[in-house]
């Protein structure tokens, strides 16, 4: 069964592209779009992708968090295309009027391109229309892309987060970096 879609984007360029919540059929295309970024894992963790990264993916949790309130979403080409970017967020956290973005991966063939800012562009309107006051979200120490993506939306960084030998409910990797906090307040709209 195919989700509903959450949002519809097209781009200045004419492409188009959908974000739904994922389904048990998507894992194969979230996988290999993981492992088609190996620029950003070895940037985070120090090691390319692998299969536990999916599994990350689904079961990591901050604490504190509710787990009815994990979202995966999945950005497709079109409404029916590939799986060209995943979306791991948690609603009402880690305060009620807030969302936490644990993941906002594009296929490293859309970086550069305006497709990263229309996707969250669309999203961020949705949250603020639905309430959010404020989307959190990390980048590892020196992911400079991640860093310029997230200033382009106007998040605002403060201290980098802790580092231990955990993270959220995951162990973290020996060459795993630590990662900076940012955040955005948002203004509802209408």
């Amino acid at each position: 069964m195919t989700e509903p879609i959450t949002a519809e984007i097209t781009t200045a360029d004419g492409r188009r592209y959908a974000v739904r919540e994922a389904g048990p059929d998507d894992e194969p295309g979230v996988l290999a779009l993981l492992q088609a970024a190996t620029t950003y894992f070895e940037a985070a963790t120090g090691l390319p992708s692998g299969p536990a990264d999916l599994q990350s993916l689904y079961y990591s949790l901050p604490p504190g968090a509710d787990w009815q309130d994990k979202r995966i979403l999945v950005v497709t080409e079109d409404t029916g295309g590939p799986v060209v970017g995943v979306i791991d967020a948690i609603l009402r956290f880690p305060a009620p009027d807030a969302c936490a973005v644990g993941l906002f991966l594009l296929h490293p063939s859309l970086w550069g391109t305006r497709t990263g800012p229309a996707v969250a562009g669309a999203l961020l309107e949705r949250a603020a229309a639905s309430g959010t006051a404020r989307v959190t979200a990390t980048v590892p120490v020196g992911w400079d892309r991640g860093r310029r993506f997230l200033t382009s939306l106007s998040f605002r960084f403060g201290d980098p987060a802790p580092h231990g030998p955990t993270t959220a409910n995951r162990s973290t990797g020996p060459r795993e970096r630590a990662v900076e906090r940012a955040e955005l307040v948002l203004t509802r709209q209408g």
